[in-house]
């Protein structure tokens, strides 16, 4: 799991050929002016979901991971103090893992709380379990998803 800033974005582009890709449209985009839903960035092999909802409070907030994707999750509006947790360390399934959506869902709380604001991500993993979506008010975000 990683924290930062946009503005730092250049540290993380050699961990995986697609960052290049996916931080350019994170950069170069106009992210407020897209609507929610699925955006195409490269196909399947990287796509922007945008959100925008109210935040929910950590009891009601599942632990998740995906295998195929890893997520740069982009807050824009609000603060999603996001969950995280080890996956390695998650013992309670509430889900089997769904290959169609590339989802697991756990009951185990996570291990730490990241309060991430405007213009922060938090970059998860296949091994990040999180649990996003967590706060008072509005939050707007977006999330690509980067084909492992």
């Amino acid at each position: 799991m990683i924290l930062d800033t946009l503005a730092h974005a250049e540290r993380y582009r050699a961990l995986h050929p697609l960052f290049e890709r996916a931080f350019d449209f994170l950069r170069d985009t106009d992210l407020m002016a897209l609507a929610p839903g699925k955006h195409d960035v490269q196909g399947e092999q990287i796509f922007a979901i945008v959100e925008a909802c109210e935040g929910r409070t950590r009891a009601e907030a599942k632990l998740e991971c995906h295998r195929r994707y890893i997520d740069i999750q982009l807050v824009l509006a609000g603060v999603d103090e996001m969950g995280w947790k080890p996956v390695a360390a998650c013992g309670d399934p509430a889900t089997d893992y769904d290959p169609a959506r590339d989802i697991r869902f756990f009951n185990d709380a996570p291990s730490s709380w990241i309060a991430t604001p405007p213009g922060a991500f938090c970059l998860f993993f296949p091994d990040d379990a999180h649990a996003p979506l967590v706060g008072a008010g509005m939050i707007r975000k977006v999330v690509v998803k980067i084909a492992v």
